[in-house]
């Protein structure tokens, strides 16, 4: 693991209905490991405003919270990854997020989306022209430290498999919820080792392995 000093500050990025207290045992878990992390109230948060507009909110606090110049890591839960990755792909931070990881978010759109018709909701819908447009142009994320974490037992993001890309890691852990997503000691370890990787510049191709260590840890979902 890298030392602290080489660690990179970390924002968090909640997802649909949520504000940064949703991260109450992950802001906690990481600093005790000697990141420095901070986290964001997307408002509203509802689904009323588009998911660009969220993504500007998340511009607005990076400007507020971290030095011109200076690195930072990303990580989105579900709606969050998806305004996460519009941050990076279309407002610059391609440029300054050295590490993205996105945790059960839709990445290809998930069906219940179409049970509301907020804005928010419509763009991720499977096949929105938003998700396609960032998808189109997905290829941009390997030239940072990309890591898609997932479950096959999401009730949210349907199909499950929504949350996997075609770039970077895709590490799925046998967490039964989606809200537990950011509490289970296993998808936490996976965030702590995604934040721990050593830069890699120009990696050609993703891959995706399973997080198999269920019986070592007790399940907080």
């Amino acid at each position: 693991m890298n030392s602290s000093k080489e660690r990179n500050p970390v924002l968090l990025v909640h997802g649909i209905n949520d504000t940064g207290a949703v991260f109450h045992r992950m802001a906690p878990y990481l600093t005790q490991r000697g990141w420095s992390v901070y986290d964001l109230d997307l408002m509203p948060s509802n689904g009323d405003l588009s998911l660009d507009q969220l993504g500007q909110q998340v511009a607005s606090s990076i400007a507020t919270t971290f030095a011109p110049e200076q690195p930072f890591d990303l990580v989105g839960f579900s709606m969050g990854g998806i305004v996460s990755r519009y941050y990076v792909q279309c407002l610059g931070g391609i440029n300054r997020v050295q590490r993205l990881i996105t945790i059960a978010s839709p990445h290809h759109g998930t069906w219940i989306a179409y049970l509301s018709e907020r804005l928010g909701c419509v763009q991720m819908r499977p096949d929105s022209a938003f998700l396609q447009q960032l998808n189109q142009e997905a290829v941009m994320l390997e030239r940072l430290n990309f890591t898609s974490i997932w479950t096959p037992f999401d009730l949210m993001i349907v199909p499950a498999n929504s949350s996997q890309m075609q770039v970077g890691q895709n590490v799925q852990v046998p967490v039964l919820t989606h809200a537990g997503m950011i509490t289970d000691a296993m998808s936490l370890e996976v965030v702590v080792e995604a934040l721990s990787e050593p830069l890699k510049q120009n990696r050609q191709f993703g891959h995706s392995h399973n997080y198999q260590k269920s019986l070592q840890y007790d399940s907080n979902t």
